[in-house]
């Protein structure tokens, strides 16, 4: 690509032989997430899918889209971003799912400072560790080289999924009915969400990331701030061919109060006892450190519930074995009331 180097524009800060770098330290990473409806190959002008659209009579498409937020900071300040790519994935095909729809593909969108071939691989692998474990493909991207508007260690990252779902299959909450068990499937931690309020409690800039924390079992603030968001599609799409979901919830930023609510039809309460809620340790000492009050806590993060369905009570055992064989640690969480506060949180 000598023919394409171009003096002028490097000295404006922007290497284009580092991109056409990055593309091929990443395709190893795309060839991992090749699954069935994938064409073509990256570095096109765009990414194709083919749908298999056997057995959906009347096929929608549903699509998702986010970014990692201020999580990044910490990235930045641990040089660690093999794992931000995995919460760029789930931020979005954990939208995607809560319609009843099968995620199919990715796309990702990095602008960074400067292109180091080496850190947008290392991006890009934990992007395609996300498509992996959501079972879609990674079908394209961008990655944009802007000198003086991103710091030079510095970068965002953000993407959007799209998935089909039968128009008959979308989840209807219509069909909710007092007495439905609320399901929760726990959180892998903070997620990505709240991290304002994260990085402002632990002042995370000028703090040791790397020092073991006992409250936390003895793992570093650092790590435990980063563990990456859980994907649940492949949970769900297995609850979704046993059980007649009434809804499903990402619990992101909102927490209960903002999220649930959004599942639930007029005149139909979420009621859930905090003390059923299996809060993690992480929850705990930001809100020991931060002197936050409960309620804030409940509003701001997931608490330990990254996604919760709602199942007709008589269901209610066939789902927790459904999600529990998945590999959840799914548990009761609370039931449908009739009532218009939509949560009562007690």
């Amino acid at each position: 690509m000598e023919i394409s180097k171009s003096d002028a524009y490097a000295a404006a800060g922007v290497d284009i032989t580092a991109g056409y770098k990055a593309v091929e330290l990443i395709k190893k990473h795309i060839a991992r997430t090749v699954v069935p409806g994938a064409m073509g190959s990256i570095g096109g002008f765009s990414g194709l899918f083919e749908m298999d659209l056997t057995g959906i009579s009347k096929p929608v498409l549903v699509s998702g889209t986010d970014g990692v937020g201020t999580k990044l900071k910490l990235a930045f300040l641990m040089d660690k971003h093999d794992t931000v790519g995995i919460d760029c994935v789930a931020m979005c095909v954990n939208d995607v799912i809560c319609s009843g729809a099968k995620p199919l593909f990715f796309l990702d969108y990095i602008a960074c400072g400067k292109n180091i071939p080496e850190k947008i691989e290392k991006i890009v692998s934990g992007i395609a560790e996300g498509c992996v474990q959501s079972g879609i493909a990674l079908i394209g991207g961008e990655t944009a080289e802007m000198p003086g508007f991103y710091p030079v260690d510095e970068y965002d990252l953000a993407g959007f999924s799209v998935g089909v779902v039968d128009k008959d299959k979308i989840l209807d909450n219509k069909k909710m009915q007092e007495g439905d068990v609320i399901i929760a499937l726990p959180s892998s931690g903070i997620h990505s969400n709240g991290f304002s309020l994260v990085r402002k409690v632990f002042d995370v800039e000028n703090v040791d990331l790397k020092t073991p924390i006992a409250e936390l079992g003895g793992a570093t603030l650092g790590n435990i701030l980063l563990t990456p968001t859980k994907i649940y599609v492949k949970s769900m799409l297995a609850l979704f061919e046993r059980i007649a979901v009434r809804a499903v919830s990402h619990i992101t930023g909102g927490g209960f109060y903002e999220n649930i609510p959004r599942s639930l039809p007029d005149g139909l309460c979420a009621e859930i006892r905090m003390d059923d809620v299996k809060v993690l340790p992480i929850f705990k000492y930001i809100q020991k450190t931060g002197n936050i009050s409960t309620h804030d806590m409940f509003n701001t993060f997931n608490m330990g519930v990254g996604m919760i369905a709602i199942v007709p009570a008589e269901q209610a055992d066939i789902a927790l074995e459904v999600l529990i064989h998945a590999g959840e640690d799914a548990y009761v969480l609370g039931s449908i009331k009739c009532g218009t506060e939509k949560l009562h949180l007690y």
